[in-house]
């Protein structure tokens, strides 16, 4: 009877498995097919209410179509010359006829100290990413200069460009950076020429799913999905399905060594990993919901991308990975396959671990907490600098070079001028509360069939033309000093927004790119204060479920709290004196805040879960020295594969993925190495049977078997 209903269960798991395979193949070609429904236009994931927002849908009015300017860059050091003027007024001519410019194009404008000349080329906004062609087209026209002259094309519109090439090369590198760290990790954990493809089978499987689901919503328009997201998916996914096949297989290999039959074996071994892995799964999802309450479209983008990955990996994971074992058996371990008489090997090297937390329970986790207080007051050094687009990049792209030359030569925000939108009436008195403020070069009125011009300072009526008028309103155009992605250009559209604001019956509305970067980063620290808060009371509510106790989920959340101010100090001063990047872009604490707690909190609930199990039978402190005995191995290997799957992250040059993937490295290694393997277990056992509180257990402190 024994043996039919194992041919049963057996066959059930091939069914299961060739079910998987199947939908493994129609999913496939998903992941390649994410770029071509993600969208990178920045403006359009600004607030709806944002003035910057309302800017733009005012500037759309003046124009018969929206645009992004790309500045064309002629510069000669001796000075230009006659034939540089020719080059460009020709190269202004051709840059016309390229499909998604739209003319006609203002006349090449000479710098102040004669060295340079510059061609603003409007490109239309709906062409999104295809703004990279638009960009490489117009680079091919402009070519790279003759001998003594640097031809460069940047802008906002040569920036977008190459932040699309950038998003647009995700798929293959980092897939195969990532595959390729998951692959090395597995082999010197599992020391098996076979074991290693369950989990990586398993995570790809994940993966592809992943994909599929969010691309089918992408395209409905159901969810938003960009470049940094698309990113950010695939390693979370690769770490976090591996994390997961790894606690499986660590505890289906402990049951083997206590079950004959394999069968009996797998269904402990899920009995007892599914509720960790669930909760795990489902912490992670609740904290990246919140995501939604961000006031950014583009944080609210990430949130529902990357829980549909962790949601996809759930399902995989707990139905097609369970399936795959089962039917490798014990041959799957070869050649260290498990048996009833390896029981006493399980967790060998993390008993000594134990034994020393068991002697200095109350000396480990104070030392631990210093520790983690002292890197946390490297928060100091994170300073409050801002990257500025052309800072995005680890290389010089040519619209970086760009952005060099022109703030050698020209005013930093010509070519992307500040526009303000006065009601009519009031343009002039707006007009010298602009010109009034530190920081402004110049102030122009947008004229009458002339809505692409850029030129000198003119006011209403002063230049000869009569200003365009819609609904009511004029558009004005300031020039700034400082470069309009600067922190200085922020500042000055502050003061310039206070002043305009202040005009009586004016209603002004300042909006351009440097309005679009100062109120994006008013809303990041919005959205800090509210969700932060939020995703830690989530959090303490699954933990409180899960733990049925109320004292220990607020230990593990003020302890993963520690961590992350630890890893963010840490971060803080490598990403300064080692790596010597010039800052952090406004989103990073709260993306780093969400990855670290939501992940850093897996390793806990893999512990805890466990303590718990354990404490029921033999009481809090044994339960808590069992605990880490069985799962300190598999926790630290899941440690090392998302810090490695994060790492990956480093091979995109864009500081900001680079600094989010270091800061959850470090985190993840912080909260695997030293809070769940030291200062967790070591307060837990030293507040003992009372962390259970208010539930029973906590008043029951003796159990059969006793504590040792």
């Amino acid at each position: 009877m024994a043996g039919s209903r194992r041919r049963v269960v057996v066959l059930l798991a091939a069914l299961l498995v060739v079910g998987w395979l199947a939908v493994g193949a129609l999913a496939m070609p998903y992941p390649g097919k994410l770029g071509t429904v993600a969208t990178n236009d920045n403006a359009a994931f600004l607030p709806s209410d944002a003035e910057a927002t309302r800017g733009e849908r005012l500037a759309a009015g003046f124009v018969d179509r929206a645009t992004l300017p790309a500045l064309v860059v002629y510069a000669r050091e001796s000075g230009v010359t006659d034939a540089d003027r020719q080059r460009a007024a020709a190269d202004a001519t051709r840059f016309a006829t390229v499909p998604g410019v739209v003319a006609p194009l203002p006349p090449p404008i000479p710098s102040a100290d004669g060295k340079a000349l510059q061609v603003v080329v409007p490109v239309d906004n709906a062409e999104g990413d295809r703004t990279r062609d638009v960009i490489r087209d117009l680079r091919q026209i402009a070519g790279h200069g003759d001998a003594g002259q640097v031809v460069v094309v940047g802008g906002p519109a040569g920036m977008l460009g190459d932040l699309i090439d950038v998003f647009s090369s995700i798929d293959g590198p980092l897939l195969l950076v990532t595959l390729g760290v998951v692959l090395v990790i597995l082999l010197i954990v599992y020391r098996s020429p076979v074991l290693w493809i369950i989990p990586l089978l398993a995570a790809g499987l994940s993966y592809a799913l992943a994909a599929l689901c969010v691309y089918f919503l992408a395209k409905a328009d159901v969810i938003t999905l960009n470049g940094q997201a698309q990113g950010i998916l695939t390693v979370l996914v690769f770490g976090a399905g591996t994390d997961y096949a790894l606690l499986l297989i660590a505890r289906y290999r402990e049951e083997l060594c206590r079950h004959h039959d394999i069968t009996h074996a797998m269904l402990a071994a899920w009995r007892g990993a599914a509720p960790a892995i669930f909760a795990s799964g489902g912490t992670v999802i609740a904290g990246l919901l919140c995501l939604l309450l961000s006031s950014l479209a583009s944080n609210q983008a990430l949130g529902p991308v990357a829980a549909v990955g962790i949601g996809a990996t759930l399902v995989v994971m707990l139905t097609f990975l369970p399936a795959l074992l089962l039917l490798g058996g014990r041959w799957a371990f070869w050649p260290r396959s498990p048996y009833v008489e390896h029981a006493a090997t399980v967790g060998r090297l993390w008993k000594p671990v134990a034994h020393f937390i068991a002697r200095r329970a109350r000396l480990v986790w104070a030392l631990t907490t210093l520790v983690l207080i002292a890197l946390g007051f490297g928060l100091t050094q994170l300073g409050d600098t801002r990257l500025s687009q052309s800072e995005l990049f680890t290389n010089r792209t040519d619209s970086v070079v760009a952005q060099e030359v022109i703030d050698r030569h020209y005013p930093g925000g010509l070519g992307s001028p500040v526009t303000i939108f006065p009601l009519a009436g009031a343009a002039d008195s707006v007009v010298a509360a602009a010109r009034g403020v530190p920081g402004v070069v110049s102030v122009r009125t947008v004229q009458a069939g002339d809505p692409n011009a850029t030129g000198p300072d003119a006011g209403p009526g002063s230049s000869g033309g009569p200003p365009k008028v819609v609904d009511g309103r004029v558009q004005l155009q300031a020039t700034l000093r400082a470069p309009a992605d600067s922190a200085e250009a922020e500042q000055t559209v502050r003061e310039l927004r206070v002043a305009v604001h202040r005009v009586p019956d004016a209603d002004a509305v300042v909006g351009g790119s440097t309005a679009i970067n100062v109120d994006t980063t008013d809303a990041s620290n919005r959205d800090r204060n509210v969700i932060i808060p939020v995703v830690l009371g989530v959090i303490a509510v699954i933990l409180a479920l899960l733990l049925r106790a109320l004292l220990a989920p607020i230990l593990l959340i003020l302890t993963v709290v520690l961590s992350f101010l630890a890893t963010l100090g840490l971060c803080a001063f490598l990403f300064r004196y080692a790596f010597g990047f010039p800052g952090v872009d406004a989103s990073f604490p709260l993306f780093a805040f969400v990855f670290l707690v939501a992940l850093g909190i897996d390793y806990n609930i893999f512990l805890m879960s466990r303590v718990r199990e354990e404490s029921v039978r033999k009481g809090t402190r044994s339960g808590v020295l069992r605990g880490l005995v069985v799962t300190g191995g598999v926790i630290t290997s899941a440690g090392f594969v998302l810090a490695a799957t994060f790492s990956a992250l480093a091979v995109l040059p864009l500081v900001i993925l680079i600094e989010l993937g270091l800061a959850v490295a470090l985190g993840v290694l912080l909260d695997t190495i030293v809070v769940r393997s030291l200062l967790v277990p070591a307060l837990t056992y030293d507040i003992g049977p009372a962390v259970w509180w208010p539930s029973r257990l906590s008043r029951v402190p003796n159990h059969p078997g006793g504590e040792r």
